[in-house]
């Protein structure tokens, strides 16, 4: 499963960046997030056991953040949770003097005969889309504010 959304936020790359790095803040800026607990931090990299809301249904994962501050790319890789394996990968890029804040998904579920099914048709159209449009859209309002 691949999935693509981005959002154009009227705000300068730099100012998107840090709102969108600060992860343990998540909950408290997207109100469909229950929670992110920061587990662990070395190198560079911050574990995370996160949770957010599709409608009343919650969802759990564990995913390890890779900021890049120099090419204004933040990676997730989840290591926990029915998404194990997935990568995430948030691109902010200059445009028309704002931003193009675009978020890339990738997964592919090892399950027999359903997996690929079911990652495209569950996960992807029926959590992962509908939660990462409310994350844009909440940062593109938060940095526009700003």
């Amino acid at each position: 499963m691949r999935s693509e959304i981005s959002i154009w936020i009227d705000a300068p790359p730099d100012a998107v960046f840090p709102l969108v790095a600060d992860l343990p803040r998540w909950p408290e800026r997207l109100p469909h997030y229950r929670y992110v607990r920061v587990l662990s931090r070395q190198n560079g990299e911050t574990l995370a056991a996160m949770s957010a809301r599709r409608g009343v249904i919650p969802v759990f994962w564990h995913a390890v953040q890779t900021p890049d501050r120099a090419t204004r790319r933040i990676h997730f890789r989840h290591v926990r949770g029915v998404t194990r394996g997935m990568e995430v990968t948030w691109t902010l890029e200059p445009e028309r003097g704002g931003t193009r804040a675009r978020i890339s998904h990738e997964l592919d579920l090892k399950w027999p005969w359903i997996g690929g099914w079911v990652a495209e048709h569950v996960i992807g159209r029926g959590f992962i889309d509908p939660i990462a449009g409310r994350t844009l859209e909440r940062f593109k309002a938060l940095a526009e504010a700003s």
